[in-house]
């Protein structure tokens, strides 16, 4: 498969989730505001959200992807098999008792995640059932995470890319149609997130079945491939999801801030991840599987090319997605949020947000590409040292930030300390001699560059006054930012293909 057409594949299909994710947001925002109830929510979801987010685009996959594709590649497809079922087996066990621990321990959990809570009553018990109802999608959502790691081995990109359109399926007929027969109403987003959690294993199993690759089980946690991947697992936690810890730790910071602060973030949050979910997360799906067959391959110079291509494929598309979610803040925070109880004060206090997080929206997907350079290689010391100290610096800028700039300081934290990641990765990549820049770089900055400016320049006139976007109504509003979004792409590739870069020029085999 053509890698370019694979990040074409997997990039549409989290475009549509991340699509269905706005139109939920827009739903829940427009239902609830931004206040207690939606803060509770927010909170009770974090942590579930978290492990998603690590073991669909992080910890799991990084661990487990290279070393199946090594006894696929290397032992067969029986030895194949056997690893699957035990892998499988001891992750349900596993998650079972956390999922069960979680239940029971809920209020310890809302204490430690949110600790500013516990000076409301009211909102903390809220929280504490919510976060009852939502924690079975952890068990949900890790084994969604295995079959998505198999299929990917495979080549099978479109099934995994799509599974999450599910869960925002599931959501916005809970808070749409469900919602009024709870009480309170927000029970029904944690009943729409359980739910989807179910949807999205369901429609993975016609999938390994088809493969001959459904999961028995077999428990043997002694078995070398299950260790081996338990190995991997812990420290690839924290080099390639840093910024989703961070992002835990800023809901702590948040809590002691003015109502409404978690939402804010939230909601920013959920505008950068478009971007970082359809680039990001698509670019270092693809990316692993063949990097790990060139390294199993013993083929350096092709393990660093494929490197390269990513290098490029990233700033040639998130440089533009950075400048633009920066430049068109309010555009998009009030065509998306701002109906019902979404206020003109969320508008701005989101709009803060979100302009910090795209200053490192950059390292935020380099990260991403850049980790599976080392986790491919099966190597786990050097991302652990880079992850700590990234964290601890993260850290050190929130205290530093969080006094003047509030949530947005917070935000702007996250956003330096994954360039600061990305950078190290990068750094010590070139170092060991794993990658070696082709050449062509100056000349490829320098037009990327220019179509940026050119692309900056034109958002920025055409945008008009961000006051006026206020009193827009719906369908202004949307044409605008329709208009915006396509006339800039217009722009940026315009001026690529004036400055002599074609799309030909990035096609490439997966391995």
């Amino acid at each position: 498969m053509n890698l370019l057409k694979a990040l074409a594949t997997v990039s549409s299909m989290t475009m549509l989730s991340r699509v269905l994710g706005f139109a939920r947001d827009v739903i829940i925002a427009r239902a609830f505001g931004a206040g207690a109830a939606t803060d509770a929510f927010f909170v009770a979801f974090k942590l579930p959200n978290l492990l998603r987010r690590l073991f669909a685009e992080g910890a799991f996959s990084q661990a487990f992807v290279p070393i199946l594709a090594e006894y696929k590649n290397r032992r067969g497809e029986d030895a194949t098999r056997r690893l699957l079922g035990r892998v499988a087996t001891l992750l349900c066990v596993a998650v079972g008792l956390v999922t069960l621990l979680g239940v029971i321990g809920a209020p310890l959990i809302v204490l430690v995640s949110a600790p500013g809570f516990s000076a409301h009553p009211d909102k903390f018990q809220l929280t504490v059932e919510l976060t009852r109802i939502v924690f079975p999608y952890i068990l949900f959502i890790s084994l969604v995470s295995l079959a998505a790691g198999v299929l990917n081995t495979y080549s099978r990109f479109m099934l995994p890319a799509f599974t999450p359109v599910m869960l925002n399926v599931a959501m916005i007929l809970a808070a749409a149609l469900a919602a009024p027969w709870f009480d309170p109403p927000v029970l029904a987003l944690a009943w729409g997130a359980f739910l989807g959690g179910v949807l999205q294993l369901a429609i993975q199993i016609p999938a390994l079945k088809r493969l001959g690759l459904l999961p028995r089980w077999d428990w043997a946690p002694r078995d070398e491939g299950v260790r081996r991947i338990l190995l991997l697992m812990a420290p690839a936690a924290l080099g390639v999801s840093v910024a989703q810890i961070s992002l835990l730790i800023n809901t702590i910071f948040a809590s002691f801030l003015v109502s409404g602060s978690v939402s804010w973030l939230y909601y920013a949050d959920r505008l950068m991840e478009f971007p970082a979910g359809m680039l990001g997360v698509a670019l270092g799906t693809i990316l692993l599987p063949s990097l790990a067959k060139h390294y199993a391959d013993n083929d350096p110079a092709e393990y660093s090319r494929l490197l390269d291509w990513g290098l490029r494929m990233t700033l040639l598309l998130a440089a533009p997605a950075a400048l633009a979610l920066g430049l068109l803040a309010v555009p998009l925070i009030a065509s998306l949020f701002h109906y019902g109880e979404f206020s003109a004060h969320d508008v701005e206090m989101t709009r803060r947000a979100l302009v910090a997080y795209a200053v490192g929206l950059l390292g935020m997907i380099l990260v991403k590409v850049l980790a599976p350079g080392f986790y491919a290689r099966q190597n786990i010391r050097t991302p652990v040292k880079i992850a700590i100290l990234t964290l601890i610096a993260t850290q050190a800028m929130n205290l530093m930030f969080v006094w003047h700039l509030k949530h947005a300081g917070l935000a702007l934290a996250i956003g330096l300390g994954a360039c600061l990641n990305a950078g190290i990765l990068l750094h010590l990549l070139r170092q060991h001699g794993i990658y070696q820049a082709q050449p062509g770089w100056g000349g490829y900055l320098a037009r990327l560059t220019l179509a940026l400016l050119a692309m900056g320049l034109f958002l920025w006139f055409a945008m008009g006054e961000e006051a006026a976007w206020l009193t827009y109504d719906f369908t202004r509003r949307g044409l605008h930012l329709t208009a915006l979004v396509a006339g800039g792409l217009v722009v940026y590739f315009a001026s690529l293909w004036l400055l002599g870069l074609r799309p030909r020029q990035f096609l490439r085999r997966a391995a």
